[in-house]
């Protein structure tokens, strides 16, 4: 097959959804398939819409490229749309509409956890074709080798890392780490470090905090710890704590949006008023939860294994899907200019 992934690759840390596009294709590759980036080939087979809103900088192309390339270039290609953003991950007002409104155009939607889906279906999206699949990070870059293993006269170390540096990602649950961490009073011993972009005038005192880290080297940091941390609010999947866990380190997570579907079973949920108590549970409970953390499963390659066999059934069943299309009553009309104006972008590979 022929599929084209509607964002742009960045090289270094640029946040999960990079690392999932990179993940998705270099499997997709390893299978036989051809992966491209833009709408410049005829005989495109399905595209993955991953970027419909118009500010992002990592998009390729958009929404109104796609439903052009579909009317006037190849009517026989399957648009999927992976949703994982939502106005209430960074307290905006306009993300759900757009997302809702680009979905219209899909023969299909996958989210990224059962929260998202929930989200989305209690306001009106079309479920028609959904799927939920967990996402998942890259197993020979992330993984529990050579981590380090907690010593008794050891403090506790607790991480975690973030690209974005929305309030929602915890600075509240990390901030009052920071001050546990210089409290005498406090019963155990332990330490904090942060990975990645702070908050405009916001500095931890009491915690280590490094600049943003990707692969290797954010595998190498990520093992010189204990225990895993996030407090991101409203997060339909995130891959930071994804990576953490396959590092080996049991996670002390919050119970909100997504996260919880990836990490019940290997550590201890949190809420916002019991953050301390929660705190000494998972240290107290750590042996146990040292074990569990071995038997974590969201990898790439499942994730990926799963993508591949939703893009088979589509394709074993496009007459059906298109079939079901109608893209003029979902309101796209399209003049000759515009028609030509995208023709014209194309043979140029503007898009």
């Amino acid at each position: 097959m022929k599929i084209s992934i509607g964002s742009k690759i960045f090289d270094g840390p640029w946040g999960g959804g990079n690392l999932f596009v990179i993940n998705l294709k270099n499997y997709l590759i390893d299978k036989g398939h051809e992966v491209i980036h833009d709408l410049s080939s005829d005989d495109i087979d399905l595209i993955l819409m991953t970027q419909p809103l118009k500010k992002s900088e990592s998009a390729s192309y958009s929404i109104s490229d796609i439903i052009k390339y579909v009317k006037y270039v190849n009517n026989n290609c399957l648009v999927l749309h992976r949703i994982n953003e939502c106005d209430e991950r960074k307290d905006t007002d306009y993300v759900n509409e757009s997302i809702i409104d680009a979905s219209k155009y899909a023969d299909g939607r996958i989210f990224v956890s059962q929260w998202i889906r929930n989200l989305y279906e209690n306001i009106g999206m079309n479920m028609d074709n959904s799927h939920v699949i967990l996402s998942g990070s890259n197993k020979t870059v992330f993984n529990s080798k050579n981590r380090s293993i907690k010593k008794p006269d050891e403090a506790y170390r607790f991480v975690t890392h973030h690209w974005g540096n929305n309030w929602n990602k915890g600075f509240d649950n990390y901030q009052h780490l920071d001050q546990l961490v210089a409290d005498e009073s406090f019963k155990y011993d332990i330490e904090f470090t942060y990975i990645g972009n702070l908050p405009k005038n916001f500095e931890f005192y009491n915690s280590n905090h490094i600049q943003p880290l990707d692969g290797e080297n954010l595998a190498k940091e990520l093992k010189k710890n204990h225990i895993y941390i996030t407090g991101s609010i409203n997060e339909p999947s995130g891959n930071h704590h994804i990576e953490g866990a396959m590092c080996g380190l049991p996670i002390l997570y919050i119970n909100s949006g997504g996260i919880p579907e990836y990490c019940d079973g290997y550590g201890v949920v949190f809420e916002q008023d019991n953050f301390k108590e929660k705190l000494i549970e998972i240290i107290e409970s750590y042996d146990f939860y040292e074990k569990e953390i071995l038997t974590y499963e969201n990898n790439s390659i499942t994730m990926s294994e799963k993508y591949e066999e939703l893009f088979k059934n589509m394709f074993n069943n496009k007459k059906k899907i298109i079939d079901n299309r109608d893209l003029d009553k979902k309101n796209s009309p399209f003049n000759l200019i515009e028609k030509y104006t995208f023709l014209i972008k194309r043979k140029i590979k503007l898009i």
